[in-house]
């Protein structure tokens, strides 16, 4: 039987419609906060020597129902600030609309001080990425559209994207922006394949969007498969790490960033070694066979 390899998984990657070029993995900072600086650091220069160029963040990252908010962003100004060369060798990316505990805020109001408040924390004149982190059905999507076109035009944010939108959602806000999104960040793993098949990923490249996966390990799933349909996959990820001699969950990255959407993955390990393991995922030169027979079984039931 013929084995029709895809393209091999590129080592960078562009946002989007942006000048700026990543490296095929992100670092996720959702559970950074809550540790001392000098801590802190060290993971940082872990995941800069990794290769990983994309640090994804936001403001409520750190918030535990009660405080913290913010936490994560003032950590690694705090690290940044103690070593100033680390900000050239790094893209920053952040998200801002959620306000504890759980309403959203997309307001001109709201946002203009979301951004302002999240430079202060990081000690930063500008971020690259600048997301809207849940979308606020609330407000009108010309009112977001003109607060973040006067951000990107006072040089506080250089681009703009989109997490959680429905693809609606998008279409409504883009309609009123004069400028790109660049990325749209879903849920995208081998156990949650839902943006392949309605439609998200195929938006995703009729716009020019770059996904941003987070969650690519299933919440742990991948790693510890709790249902049948779940065992199945990680069957299937298994046959394939043992061929290319990586690990499984390395293999989980590798399969999301086969798509032709080019998604990359948000590594939300805080462990040095797990996010040097990560990194063979470049390592896995997926078939067209292989890759389809991941998702047969993400689905349970055969294709079509």
């Amino acid at each position: 039987m013929i084995m029709s390899n895809l393209p091999k998984i590129s080592p960078t990657r562009r946002l989007g419609q942006s000048d700026i070029e990543v490296t095929s993995m992100a670092w996720g900072m959702w559970r950074f906060a809550g540790r001392d600086v000098s801590e802190a650091a060290q993971l940082i220069h872990a995941v800069l020597d990794c290769g990983i160029t994309l640090f994804d963040t936001a403001d409520i990252y750190g918030f535990n129902g009660t405080d913290g908010f913010g936490d994560a962003e003032t950590l690694l100004g705090e690290v940044l600030a103690k070593d100033k060369s680390l900000r050239d060798r790094m893209i920053l990316a952040s998200k801002g609309g959620i306000m504890p505990p759980l309403p959203y805020d997309s307001s001109t109001a709201y946002l203009e001080k979301a951004i302002d408040a999240s430079l202060s924390r990081l000690g930063v004149d500008t971020i690259e990425l600048w997301q809207i982190h849940r979308p606020d059905i609330l407000t009108h999507p010309q009112e977001i559209a003109r607060t973040l076109e006067q951000a990107v035009q006072s040089g506080k944010i250089q681009h703009i994207g989109v997490s959680n939108f429905t693809q609606n959602q998008i279409a409504a806000l883009d309609h009123f922006l004069d400028l790109p999104i660049v990325t749209t960040q879903p849920e995208i793993s081998a156990l949650r394949i839902d943006t392949m098949e309605n439609g998200e990923l195929d938006q995703a490249m009729v716009m020019d969007m770059t996904p941003l996966a987070w969650s690519p390990l299933a919440g742990g799933r991948i790693a510890s498969p709790d249902d049948d349909r779940a065992h199945a996959v990680v069957k299937e990820l298994d046959r394939i790490a043992e061929t290319f001699g990586v690990s499984r969950t390395a293999t989980a990255y590798s399969w999301i960033m086969a798509h032709p959407s080019r998604p990359i993955p948000i590594i939300g390990s805080q462990r040095a070694d797990r996010i040097a393991d990560a990194m063979d995922a470049l390592k896995v030169q997926w078939s067209r066979q292989d890759w389809y027979a991941v998702l047969v079984a993400a689905r349970g039931v055969p294709l079509p």
